[in-house]
């Protein structure tokens, strides 16, 4: 499918099931790769993101099986790997670079990571430099701290890392590298990102120092190397970031009641349910564990009107990943909604907050443009255009769903790049408009 066509539809009722999460399937393959005894992953994203993982760590000599939808068999090195026979091929996935590049620092050999035209365009240098500093060495091949990057792993020193933006990438790498080196490695987080690798890693065997937040919001996160992984079979909830989008959808579309099983629910994540049900949304969350060491339940969204909101400062880094898909629903919401302290969104695949403004005034939205965000005027009728999504899958996604309050005929170009995230998602689209 290199297109999505998409119309004005009435109000949704219907049962969506939702892909496995992201970024835990990213870390549930490299944490069984690096354990020590055997893994089961259920519930894995079969992406083409999360599949780079899985392919980077088989070049790194895992054994990792497929033996059914979503299920993978991985046999872990224990932490100690074998040096790739060619360049380790990330894609377009800016996770898989990061995080191995932590993982690669303690390894006693040379790799070479690579990626697509988009991620090759992408910074790596907030995780090159705290992992310089703790004795692995980088070759930006492609300057300024972009791909392709050489990786010179070794003997690792801990290191006390403040990291001056909270990124979840960052903190994971360090962690991981962490847990080579001998002594206490800890970071602190300016404000709260999200944690699955803390969780993880604790569900892997790790022993963490997990402080609590102070009134500003910083967190200091610490482990003593070396430690080791053990095997432990691992189901990967739903992802909310792609439940997002129906989130949405029903949100602002009167009549609408949609139920969304078994999706993730946690805390550092679920910022999309706090936002919309600031700007009046109805939506109900039934945990099943709420105690697991990722929480998760299903999700029912009932329509409403929505109005608008301020989106800003300690609350971006749990809704970074949606703020596209916020960004329309302030479009469909009463009076005004400004995104702001996002800056981040312009070194995402695209510039997102290029891309969004550009495409909501395609619309008919009158946008204003920051440089950290954007101020969105709700509550103008959207009109059908023909639309770029320059390659990101959070755009194409996005404006597919605003699609479905335009008047007239919606088509959102070159949208194969979902299949990076949400390989589903365009299956479901069309459920949703032929109901």
């Amino acid at each position: 499918m290199h297109t999505f066509t998409v119309h004005h539809c009435g109000p949704i009722r219907a049962t969506i099931t939702i892909p496995g999460d992201k970024s835990m399937s990213h870390r549930s393959a490299m944490f069984a790769s690096l354990a020590e005894g055997r893994s089961t992953i259920t519930g894995f994203l079969e992406s083409e993101d999360c599949l780079s993982t899985v392919n980077a760590m088989r070049a790194l000599g895992a054994h990792i099986e497929r033996s059914g939808t979503g299920t993978f068999v991985v046999k872990g090195k224990g932490g100690h790997f074998t040096a790739p026979a060619t360049d380790v091929d990330c894609g377009n996935s800016g996770t898989t670079m990061r995080l191995l590049s932590g993982i690669l620092a303690a390894q006693p050999f040379s790799s070479r990571l690579t990626g697509d035209a988009s991620l090759s365009k992408r910074p790596m240098g907030r995780v090159i430099k705290p992992l310089t500093e703790m004795g692995a060495r980088f070759n930006s091949e492609g300057g300024e701290g972009k791909p392709p990057l050489v990786v010179e792993g070794g003997k690792l020193i801990p290191l006390h890392y403040e990291m001056p933006v909270a990124s979840a990438q960052v903190k994971s790498a360090i962690l991981l590298a962490g847990l080579s080196a001998e002594g206490e490695t800890s970071v602190v987080e300016p404000a709260a990102c999200r944690d699955h690798t803390e969780r993880m890693l604790q569900e892997f065997g790790i022993s963490l120092d997990l402080g609590k937040a102070d009134v500003n919001g910083r967190r200091r996160i610490a482990l003593k190397g070396p430690q080791q992984l053990k095997a432990r079979d691992f189901a990967v909830p739903g992802d909310i970031s792609s439940a997002a989008f129906w989130l949405v959808a029903a949100s602002a579309k009167a009549g609408s009641d949609v139920t969304m099983p078994g999706v993730g629910l946690n805390p550092t994540r679920t910022g999309v349910i706090a936002v919309l049900r600031r700007m009046g949304a109805t939506i109900e969350t039934a945990p099943v564990d709420p105690d697991a060491a990722e929480p998760l339940g299903a999700v029912r969204v009932l329509g409403s009107e929505l109005h608008g909101t301020v989106i800003e400062g300690a609350e971006i880094p749990n809704v970074i990943d949606e703020l596209p898909i916020l960004a329309v629903a302030g479009a469909l919401a009463q009076g005004t909604t400004i995104i702001r302290d996002a800056k981040e969104l312009r070194v995402k695949e695209t510039d997102r907050i290029a891309a969004v403004a550009g495409n909501l005034r395609a619309m008919g939205v009158p946008v204003t443009e920051t440089e950290d965000g954007i101020v969105i005027e709700g509550g103008h009728p959207l009109k059908g255009a023909q639309l770029e999504c320059f390659h990101d899958h959070r755009i194409a996604m996005a404006f597919a769903i605003a699609g479905l309050f335009a008047e007239g005929e919606t088509v959102i170009n070159h949208v194969e790049c979902v299949a990076t995230s949400y390989p589903t998602f365009g299956s479901t689209l069309e459920s949703v408009l032929a109901a």
